[in-house]
């Protein structure tokens, strides 16, 4: 067996069955990637929304989700909502700053300039503010909201979108 000196991630659909691994996942990058931005309590009622955990799946479900995966275990998710809204975008710390969100991110904006979409938006936490901007997005508007008995902010962020010319 030789081991590999850079790891090779790779993208595949959500499926069902994935509802429990990737509510670790969006746990964990809450937990562990947010606490310089959110306080503890405010950690706990974000990462509630993973409780329930059939509506979790229905989320993942009806939105365009995909998975990275790192010698196919998933090590993180993005949902793209109505092929214009990053719904969710989040990356198990284990694999934090080693491009598995940018190469979601990639793979979602090319599924919503395939389906003719010409502006993404994203509600961006504070923690992932930066990752988006770096992806070319510009923050609209400042947003406080109320989840659980917490409140947070994030920023409404938006980008247009260059549709591909077929040769």
């Amino acid at each position: 067996m030789m081991a590999r000196a850079n790891p090779r991630f790779a993208l595949r659909p959500f499926l069902p069955r994935d509802a429990e691994i990737v509510a670790a996942i969006f746990r964990a990058s809450i937990e562990e990637l947010t606490e310089d931005d959110y306080n503890p309590s405010q950690q706990d009622a974000w990462a509630s929304v993973a409780d329930d955990a059939a509506a979790f799946a229905e989320r993942l479900g009806k939105n365009l989700t995909l998975l990275a995966t790192l010698e196919g275990s998933p090590v993180g998710f993005g949902a793209l909502a109505d092929n214009k809204t990053i719904d969710m975008l989040y990356v198990h710390p284990a694999v934090a700053e080693q491009g598995v969100g940018s190469m979601l991110y990639d793979a979602l904006e090319k599924l919503a300039v395939a389906r003719g979409v010409s502006q993404l938006t994203v509600e961006a936490s504070d923690t992932a503010r930066e990752f988006f901007a770096r992806q070319g997005f510009t923050a609209e508007q400042r947003n406080t909201i109320s989840v659980g008995n917490e409140w947070l902010t994030n920023t409404t962020m938006k980008k247009k979108l260059t549709q591909q010319r077929s040769a």
